[in-house]
């Protein structure tokens, strides 16, 4: 990790910077894959599945048969965790539900908004150096509530974790499909994968340039997404061991994630790389865990004030604060994707099964971006009934302001009603 000591706040950004690749060469080389899925479908899947992944694919949808032989594949210890974190996720999931209220914004006016779920959405599951069985329950359970009428999943993976948990979630449709290609397919519609209206999930640098690129062509995305990341602010009080398991934690999922450790205490920042080094050598992981920490940051701060101050700067994807008093300094976070409060609640636990979303914004964009809900994967239509007497009220003001921006024919359509009475 590389070490700053009480930083000024003009050198901050520079300080805070995240590892990024150069989007321009990525784009480039996405775009003809989009281009060639848009025009050939189903063949060009195929021909990217062998020219990128050495696979020859048929039929890429995976049949009912595969799924429902997922479950045997796993132990009872793992089905009985998945489904205590449906059973979580679910639960803090429903609550986001908003119910219809009707406001009557003067007398015979009357104005509501109501909640309609996106009727296609598709989630990317990516395959990688880890089956994230978790994202599609994090993906498919708030697009279940929402009242999605399909579901469609794309992964290059057929682990069976993620073919089970698709299952207990909901999951329409599963294709066996990767990469950019992925992006594409759902985005556009193939001969086999259905056209979709939103597209959610994670993925490496040429997927999230693919559902940014798409995203220009009027398919929706969950939110722009870059490599994982998480910020700790500790104090004295915090348990070195408990620190360096978190940063460890984020570290394992790339060479490109990022971990910020912020504190008030050089000791702490010493005694957490000690326990960094110690816990990182039982890691299988600790290979690309220790390219990860070389993107990372020790920030040592004056105050906790300060500490607050740079981590709104940064906008952590996840921010874990094991400080005393850990609500209270939570309650002056603005930009955080999910907050992680004392010295008992590891970023593991939102990842998985507490009940929250993991799928957030990174990059900075949490200082404007929300993570993952309900409502991510539902529109909001506004509806407005008035009646004669209401119009009678309003109209007059409307063709006022209507004739004030020249727009007569607005001004008509009311006239032309009360005329009637």
């Amino acid at each position: 990790m590389q070490d700053f000591k009480f930083p000024e706040k003009k050198d901050w950004k520079q300080i805070l910077t995240r590892p990024t690749a150069n989007i321009d060469e990525i784009e480039q080389k996405v775009i003809p894959i989009l281009e060639e899925v848009k025009k050939s479908g189903d063949g060009a899947i195929r021909k990217f599945a062998l020219q990128f992944d050495n696979i020859l694919l048929n039929d890429f949808q995976v049949s009912q048969a595969e799924i429902d032989a997922a479950e045997a594949k796993l132990t009872e210890e793992l089905k009985s965790s998945i489904k205590i974190a449906v059973q979580n996720i679910r639960r803090f999931h429903e609550a986001q539900k908003s119910s219809l209220e009707i406001i009557e914004t003067m007398p015979g006016v009357e104005c509501w908004r109501k909640s309609v779920g996106i009727e296609k959405v598709g989630i990317y599951i990516p395959g990688g150096t880890a089956p994230l069985f978790s994202t599609v329950l994090m993906l498919a359970i708030p697009a279940q509530i929402a009242g999605c009428k399909e579901i469609v999943l794309c992964s290059p993976s057929n682990h069976p974790a993620i073919l089970y948990s698709a299952k207990l979630v909901g999951v329409d449709k599963i294709y066996r499909v990767g990469g950019a290609q992925a992006i594409a397919a759902m985005a556009y519609g193939t001969e086999t994968v259905p056209q979709v209206y939103k597209i959610f999930g994670p993925g490496n640098q040429f997927v999230t340039a693919a559902k940014q690129l798409v995203s220009k062509e009027g398919t929706a995305i969950d939110m722009p997404a870059g490599p994982s990341e998480v910020a700790v602010l500790a104090d004295d009080s915090a348990k070195p061991a408990f620190v360096a398991a978190d940063l460890l934690s984020q570290a394992e999922h790339g060479v490109d994630s990022q971990v910020i450790l912020v504190s008030t205490s050089e000791k702490l920042i010493s005694d957490v790389k000690k326990e960094v080094a110690l816990q990182l050598e039982s890691l299988p992981r600790r290979e690309m865990a220790s390219k990860s920490l070389e993107n990372s940051k020790a920030i040592i701060v004056s105050t906790i004030d300060d500490g607050v101050d740079l981590l709104n700067e940064y906008a952590a994807e996840h921010l874990i604060l094991c400080v005393e008093n850990a609500e209270e300094v939570g309650e002056r976070i603005i930009n955080a994707g999910s907050i992680f409060l004392g010295y008992y609640t590891p970023e593991s636990c939102g990842d998985y099964a507490s009940g929250t979303n993991h799928t957030l914004p990174t990059n900075g964009f949490a200082k404007a971006y929300s993570g993952v809900s309900v409502d991510s994967f539902v529109k909001k239509i506004t509806f407005q009934k008035i009646s004669r007497e209401g119009l009678k009220k309003l109209g007059p003001h409307v063709s006022t302001m209507a004739e004030a921006e020249s727009l007569q024919a607005h001004s008509n359509a009311v006239k032309v009603r009360l005329a009637q009475d």
